[in-house]
């Protein structure tokens, strides 16, 4: 499979950086943890590489919530993709990250104006599962991003990168930081989200390595995606555990509201921070030494290739099957992968070096 390295040039945020705390952000799944409950729905039906690309397709894109910096930027790749290819993109989706009956009846509103295809970042496994399935009955196409269902509950996952490289590489981002000693404390999302889930799996899996002997994990804790209680379970952690060494948060409301919190106390430069992040949202806590290093992928590119893929289902080029490939324009051409998952591609680390070469 074609992996697709990060731009350095991409849709911008915009005021995202005259945001505080303000700003909520990605939730995110790579992989699903689910295991497929049956024959999934990706393998339905025959496809046609060789098909025209339909014209004239309408496509709604579904975020975990609107007007949040990370999925303005997503679904703007998105608009971008599904435009080039000559039909109409649409975004809702509810205001909250976890309002999740909210998420339910957009879908029921999106299978009702009968488009042609839904992407959709989930915000439960599950929950979507009974509305995703009538879409797909009534002939709608399928596409989760960033965050998953169950398998069989969607035609295409769009993975921002694979679940164990990123639940890995930011517990190793971490331990470079603090010396491969001391203890560590991860701040989640909701106790719900798939991706936040699956990542701490990897997380403690690479904490088992010997070289790890000196690391321990003392706490999960989760501030659902909301700063102001990310900002506050930091500084939770740091008053039950004194002498904690670093945190990783793999949640770009997270790193950022620990950010804040750790710029602003005794710790800035003593407790390490990392996990996933966006740099225009953290590049002035990199320059004053609260964070060292973090890493993330492109959220606009990881839209377009949802785009992509959506248009390529709804025109039958693909169905989900493993093994199809498609075109995505300028990001190259993807192979489905197990379960009807397709990787955009490995994350990039920034730090001091680099993150101004950056803009999103």
């Amino acid at each position: 499979m074609r992996t697709s390295s990060i731009r350095r040039t991409c849709a911008a945020l915009a005021a995202v950086t005259s945001l505080a705390l303000a700003a909520t952000a990605c939730g995110g799944t790579t992989k699903s943890d689910v295991k497929k409950e049956s024959g999934a729905a990706a393998s339905a039906g025959k496809a046609d590489p060789n098909a025209p690309t339909k014209k004239g397709l309408t496509v709604g894109f579904l975020p975990k919530q609107v007007n949040n910096p990370y999925f303005t930027t997503a679904d703007k790749g998105g608009q971008k993709a599904v435009e080039a290819l000559g039909s109409t993109f649409k975004e809702v989706g509810p205001t909250s990250a976890t309002d999740t009956s909210g998420q339910v009846s957009y879908v029921n509103t999106l299978t009702q104006q009968q488009v042609d295809a839904i992407a959709v970042s989930a915000q439960d496994p599950g929950a979507l599962c009974t509305a995703l399935k009538q879409a797909m009955k009534n002939g709608v196409k399928v596409v989760t991003y960033d965050s998953d269902t169950k398998p069989d509950c969607r035609n295409v996952f769009v993975s921002q990168a694979g679940a164990e490289d990123l639940g890995r590489t930011q517990v190793q981002l971490l331990a470079e930081q603090i010396g491969y000693k001391g203890e560590i404390a991860i701040l989640s999302a909701a106790q719900t989200a798939t991706n936040q889930n699956l990542w701490i799996d990897y997380m403690k899996d690479e904490l088992k390595d010997p070289k790890y002997k000196d690391v321990k994990l003392v706490k999960v804790a989760y501030g659902n995606d909301d700063a102001q209680q990310s900002f506050q379970q930091t500084q939770g952690l740091l008053q039950e555990y004194p002498k904690l060494a670093g945190i990783v948060s793999p949640t770009t409301v997270g790193i950022k509201a620990a950010a804040q919190y750790l710029s602003g106390s005794k710790y800035r430069g003593k407790v390490k921070l990392s996990g996933l992040g966006t740099p225009n949202d953290l590049r002035s806590y990199v320059k004053n030494g609260t964070v060292e290093a973090f890493e993330l992928w492109d959220p606009a590119k990881l839209g377009e290739l949802a785009g992509h893929a959506s248009v390529a289902l709804a025109s039958g080029q693909i169905t989900g099957k493993e093994g199809q490939t498609f075109e995505a324009g300028e990001l190259g051409t993807y192979t489905i992968g197990k379960d009807g998952v397709v990787d955009l591609g490995k994350p990039t680390v920034f730090d001091k070096d680099n993150i101004d070469d950056f803009d999103f």
